[in-house]
């Protein structure tokens, strides 16, 4: 045994070229599913929030608009006592 032949070196680069395919393959296989996994999370994740904020600002509506009945009678409440203070005083 004198050494390896011309076609066992080839038999041997073959074998690593196809190793290197093969790896490099499921690697760009792996990172591609990576990405869509990634991308596909961060388009729930806005939809959610798109969620919240659409809900966030159904309840600032809300508030502002019963704000606005209490502010009312509020007011009506302010006038009543106005007239109960007159009342009382025209008493004394």
């Amino acid at each position: 045994m004198t050494g390896m032949s011309d076609h066992d070196w080839a038999e041997v680069v073959g074998a690593i070229g196809i190793f290197a395919l093969l790896i490099s393959v499921f690697t760009v296989t792996v990172v591609q599913f990576a990405k869509t996994r990634r991308a596909r999370l961060e388009s729930a994740r806005a939809d959610d929030y798109r969620r919240l904020a659409e809900t966030a600002t159904q309840a600032q509506a809300e508030n502002a608009r019963l704000l606005a009945a209490m502010d009312g009678r509020l007011g009506g409440m302010e006038n009543r006592m106005s007239t109960v203070e007159r009342v009382l005083r025209d008493v004394d």
